[in-house]
């Protein structure tokens, strides 16, 4: 029986998403921060749980043949979270990403030699980002006689380090852009000189709380939005032209910069209400032979190179002849469903998040595209209800009702039970399902299984090198291609139907465990 604070010697064997080390002391998992699979490692316990344990690494006995030293010279070695895997060479993390999405596939989608195309990597896989979230510090605030608010330390911009609120000031990203590192260190330099402070969450004082950066590659714009406590920014003009500089000399064009309050103490990031500041409200990126207008609140994937080997393999998958309908579910800005629609002979997403509707509406009309349309409303609500209707003069409830090929791409969490009710519900002959967490994929592959679609294959893309994250794109078939058309899902009770509980009781047996977050 182990007790905490014990010293042990474990192989590392695999990595989790947050990228701790996993390793077994009596089967138990043990997770182990700043080891990589292949390492023999000397470790000490420090937290206990039924099923698993935490430890901190002691001595590194037999290193990983993975093992590198880090390419990053600032922010990983000053304990920065966000590159857990900076310490793997690129090949291994390729292959460590692909054994995930197969484990997972066997182990939570019932797979037993399930089908995984080798992954798609990148040739230079830096600088690849084209959206940073900074967090902002000063090192706490105080408010001294006569209600002087002062600042505790020196302005910081950069990343968490791991499990805390301590930003690590991250001067040099190898994985952001360089607009983005250029405008964090513009703002270190107008809050340092102004005398700015930044958010304290234990007073709730403070102005600056984060800064966002959205680099457009393919046109070279960039959107700064800078989230504060208040309305305004002293002295905003000095910093915009700040910005506007040091962004031009990184070699990018700063159109646009918002303004967006967030006065809650919240672990969300952004606020309600955007404020413009100067320059347009949105920015221009392209992909392919397509345009997209980005907005402050609206999703887009975050590595535009990778991005479109992402969205060729959804279009290889979903197999268009020219006169499918094809559903976009949490769509977005439209870009997999505009990326499809050519080749489509309709295209009807839905998305929960107003802006990116608009986006999306906007971005079908900047391409000339008139066979795709986008409505609002989160897609576990707005599906059911569209295949529930029974206005005869609904055009887009009758083309959901006749969807041919589903595209889901939904958050980490993955799908609501009802949303793949729904969808199973519609008789689509296949569903293309695109996930950026393997064990939610998984389970949603096995749920999907289970009311008649079939796993064919995956192609796993490496969006996010250096990092324990991958995106994976998954091809379903309907069991009974030739009667499509007639086959049609029924949920409820009675003989023959899949009662309606069904999937969210198993959604949450089949949960993944702590070890597979």
């Amino acid at each position: 029986m182990f007790q905490k604070g014990q010293i042990c010697q474990i192989e590392i064997e695999d990595i989790s998403s947050q990228g701790q080390g996993i390793g077994r002391a009596e089967g138990m998992a043990v997770f182990v921060p700043n080891t990589i699979p292949g390492d023999l490692a000397e470790i000490q316990l420090t937290k206990l749980k039924k099923n698993y344990a935490f430890a901190r690494l002691t001595k590194l006995i037999n290193p990983s043949p993975a093992r590198i030293e880090p390419p990053c010279k600032d922010g990983f070695e000053k304990g920065c979270g966000g590159c857990a895997l900076m310490q793997m060479d690129y090949q291994s993390q390729l292959k460590l990403k692909e054994k995930q999405v197969r484990d997972k596939l066997q182990r939570l989608g019932g797979q037993r030699e399930p089908q995984v195309k080798p992954i798609i990597g990148m040739e230079e896989p830096f600088y690849y980002r084209n959206k940073a979230q900074l967090p902002v510090s000063t090192g706490g605030i105080i408010t001294r006689k006569g209600g002087i608010v002062e600042n505790l330390g020196q302005p910081t911009v950069g990343f968490f380090k791991p499990q805390s609120h301590e930003v690590v000031d991250c001067r040099d990203c190898l994985i952001q852009s360089p607009a983005a590192m250029a405008a964090a260190d513009a703002l270190r330099r107008f809050m340092e000189e102004d005398h700015i402070t930044a958010w304290d969450e234990r007073w709730e004082k403070g102005l600056m709380r984060y800064l966002i950066v959205k680099t457009a590659f393919g046109t070279g714009e960039v959107m700064v939005i800078l989230v504060i406590n208040g309305k305004g920014i002293p002295n905003g003009e000095k910093l915009a032209a700040m910005l506007d500089e040091a962004i031009y000399q990184a070699g990018f064009s700063l159109e646009s910069i918002i303004l967006n309050v967030n006065k809650k103490k919240s672990p969300r990031i952004m606020g309600e209400e955007c404020i413009p500041m100067a320059g347009k409200p949105v920015i221009q990126e392209t992909i392919g032979n397509l345009s997209f207008e980005i907005s402050p609140m609206s999703f887009y994937q975050v590595n535009p190179q990778q991005m479109k080997k992402l969205y060729d393999k959804v279009l290889e998958y979903a197999s268009l002849t020219g006169s499918e309908t094809v559903l976009d579910l949490y769509c977005g800005v439209g870009s997999i469903g505009l990326y499809c629609a050519g080749e489509a002979g309709q295209v009807i997403g839905i998305e929960s998040v107003h802006a990116a509707v608009l986006d999306a509406n906007r971005n079908a009309v900047i391409n000339g595209i008139v066979n795709a349309r986008f409505v609002c409303g989160k897609a576990e609500d707005e599906l059911p209800r569209l295949l529930a209707s029974e206005d005869g003069e609904d055009e887009i409830a009758a083309a959901v009702r006749a969807a041919d090929v589903i595209i889901l791409d939904p958050p980490r969490a993955g799908c609501r039970p009802e949303l793949l009710q729904a969808a199973c519900s519609t008789g689509a002959e296949r569903i293309i399902y695109v996930s950026c967490d393997p064990a939610t994929m998984a389970r949603d592959v096995r749920l999907l299984g289970e009311v008649g679609y079939e796993f064919q294959e995956a192609t796993p893309v490496d969006m996010f090198p250096w990092t324990g994250a991958v995106e994976t794109v998954v091809m379903l078939s309907h069991k009974k291609p030739d009667s499509v058309i007639n086959v049609k899902v029924e949920f409820g009770e009675g003989e023959g139907k899949v009662p309606l509980d069904n999937i969210a009781k198993r959604a949450a047996a089949n949960s993944p465990s702590t070890a597979d977050k």
